[in-house]
């Protein structure tokens, strides 16, 4: 059982996908989008087989409690304004943030890092998704 309490659980859980909007925002299009929600979505997916140890990882992208409903993984809301000015990127930042304030000293300094790598690989993951142009087929974004 996971020593994270619903709103903590919640909190880790919102850094990763929002790191991943932001990133996605930097050039939006219909079809890059949707390429990149669907990387975002498997790195998350497939985060627990990756970090099978790590507890702040466990306790949130498991299989079993993505299955659960336990946590939802929610498409943070982001206004039009908000992608234009860039505090996107500062919510983004805000919510990795919180997530590892929320880990406190529940968590190793090794799972903190696996945790980071994991945000990381995230907002890299929908980097990589599409490119530009026509159906996001173009070059890539990074």
């Amino acid at each position: 059982m996971s020593s994270y309490t619903s709103q903590e659980l919640s909190t880790i859980a919102q850094a990763p996908t929002l790191v991943g909007m932001a990133v996605a925002i930097a050039d939006l299009g219909i079809v890059s989008t949707a390429i990149e929600a669907t990387a975002m979505s498997k790195e998350i997916a497939g985060a627990a087989k990756k970090y099978p140890n790590n507890s702040i990882i466990q306790s949130v992208f498991a299989e079993e409690v993505l299955r659960s409903g336990a946590i939802k993984l929610e498409r943070p809301h982001i206004e039009p304004e908000d992608a234009k000015s860039g505090a996107v990127v500062d919510r983004a930042i805000l919510a990795v943030n919180a997530a590892i304030a929320a880990v406190g000293d529940k968590a190793t300094a090794e799972e903190i890092h696996e945790f980071k790598v994991f945000v990381y690989s995230c907002a890299e993951a929908v980097a990589n998704a599409a490119g530009s142009g026509l159906f996001g087929s173009g070059s890539s974004k990074v």
